[in-house]
């Protein structure tokens, strides 16, 4: 009777914090939903508070390196969000720095989580090319750190779809002579939706890890399109409600990119 006495005392005693935990979990996924709508509704304010109220679950053994990513998310979409208003710079500029922080911080904590690497990396291409141009010792530091963010990326997921998103923008403003340009940009964006529509990349089963991407691979099709040498807006127009059609609250594509293709059809030409 005794052994069965304790592990029904074992039992009793462990449900609750089973219990605890799986509403931590729940709460942590909550907040994590929340965060990608502010993020869409560019909602920096929300970003901010969301960013807050992850701290309490940064120690959680189970939870941390995607605690750490979330939280740096919601600053790195704070940053980005920013950069399409009159925001103080050097609130963007911090935003950035903490975001990348937090990225390490994930990529430390677990280093086979490959998507924390991969928001680092655009975090030090901006860091590095919006606000470090003064600085060249703090430039090439950043540089360094994000080469190797790529090779690690490169490594162990080139067809992650993030990765080509990130990797976009850094091939668009490379010179052709140097293997970049804006072809080679849009590419990188067809890939990234041709590796989704073909499932080549798993889809997260665990609700932690980001699944994101479709929607931004769509919109950066739409930029470009509109930005490009030679603008293609009847594309940039359809890439732009694909992207709308997925996220019908995006701010920036509704309220912000989808006017400035309209303008630049009242342009002549």
């Amino acid at each position: 009777m005794g052994k069965w006495l304790a592990i029904l005392l074992i039992s009793v005693m462990s449900a609750p914090a089973a219990q605890v935990a799986d509403s931590a979990r729940e709460q942590v996924i909550k907040i994590i939903a929340q965060i990608q709508r502010a993020d869409y509704e560019g909602d920096r304010a929300a970003l901010k508070r969301l960013y807050g109220e992850l701290q309490p679950f940064v120690k959680d053994q189970g939870m941390a390196s995607r605690v750490r990513y979330w939280r740096g998310f919601a600053l790195w979409r704070r940053a980005i969000n920013g950069s399409n208003e009159s925001t103080d710079t050097k609130e963007w500029e911090d935003d950035l720095q903490q975001a990348l922080e937090e990225f390490n911080e994930s990529a430390a904590i677990d280093p086979d989580f490959v998507d924390a690497k991969i928001a680092a990396l655009s975090c030090v291409g901006i860091l590095a090319y919006s606000f470090n141009q003064k600085n060249p010792e703090r430039q090439q530091e950043l540089i360094a750190q994000g080469r190797q963010l790529k090779k690690d990326a490169q490594a162990a997921a080139p067809l992650n779809p993030r990765f080509l998103w990130v990797l976009g923008p850094n091939v668009w403003y490379t010179p052709p002579e140097h293997g970049g340009g804006q072809e080679k940009a849009m590419e990188l964006y067809e890939k990234g939706l041709q590796v989704l529509s073909e499932n080549k990349v798993p889809a997260a089963s665990n609700p932690l890890d980001p699944s994101w991407g479709e929607p931004e691979l769509l919109m950066n099709l739409a930029w470009s399109n509109l930005n490009r040498t030679a603008p293609d807006l009847d594309a940039a127009d359809q890439y732009a409600h694909c992207a709308l059609a997925l996220v019908p609250y995006w701010h920036y594509v509704k309220g912000i990119l989808i006017p400035q293709i309209q303008d630049a059809r009242k342009k002549p030409h």
